[in-house]
């Protein structure tokens, strides 16, 4: 029967769902219509679920042409789509090694509790994940997480379209296994990070989140270490 469950319960069953797709981002969602007949719940249930999951980022909507994953672009889907065509998968990881290492230094300064709570729900979901769809799924929102908690908000806007470029088709490397195995290492570097964070430890979490961007690098590209930077030449006489 429709219109049964809480507002949680709604909330958690599209939370669910949409954990389950495998939409790239700015995917459409299905109709307002069509996702209160499949989680059972009623139409200004869902309505009120989504407007929840916008307020964090995760779904963005555009009056007459429907709801979408994501945060809302700062840039045009077209021109995210050219970012797209023209940047390369190791400059994606500079920009995020320019970034995200700020980013986690500020939400260790910044972040509240319920963020701290939001980051460690996503470390769980993620560990948790049968599939490599869904743990990319609570990875990003991680990432997200942590970008918010910073309560910056043109960094955050900058953070998205890169993450919008780095959520492309075409970025994402091959997998050799269905599921993350229990011992992959984001795991335990999503972990760290969280920790240093909760722990108001800005230096160790900039250190942290340096480190597991460190080993996407060494996973894409087949090291785990970060090129060495040049020697600096001594001072002129």
């Amino acid at each position: 029967m429709l219109g049964h469950g809480t507002a949680d319960d709604v909330l958690l069953r599209l939370r669910n769902f949409l954990t389950e797709q495998t939409l790239p981002l700015n995917g459409r969602l299905p109709s307002e219509r069509a996702l209160a007949e499949q989680l059972g719940a009623t139409r200004a249930e869902i309505r009120k679920a989504m407007a929840v999951l916008e307020s964090e980022g995760q779904v963005w909507r555009h009056i007459g042409r429907g709801t979408f994953i994501g945060a809302r672009p700062v840039i045009n889907l077209h021109d995210v789509e050219y970012l797209g065509t023209i940047t390369s998968p190791a400059q994606i990881i500079d920009a995020r090694l320019a970034m995200e290492p700020q980013l986690a230094r500020l939400a260790a300064l910044y972040g509240t509790q319920a963020d701290f709570d939001e980051m460690r729900a996503c470390n769980r979901r993620a560990r948790g994940a049968k599939s490599w769809s869904i743990y990319e799924a609570w990875d990003n929102r991680l990432h997200v997480a942590i970008a918010q908690a910073s309560k910056n908000k043109l960094l955050v806007m900058l953070f998205e379209t890169l993450n919008a470029v780095r959520r492309s088709p075409g970025w994402a490397y091959a997998r050799t296994a269905p599921e993350p195995p229990p011992a992959h290492s984001s795991f335990a570097e999503h972990e760290a990070i969280t920790a240093a964070i909760e722990g108001r430890n800005p230096d160790l979490a900039e250190q942290c989140m340096r480190k597991h961007l460190g080993s996407v690098r060494g996973l894409m590209f087949g090291t785990r270490k970060l090129p060495t930077p040049p020697a600096a030449e001594p001072p002129a006489r």
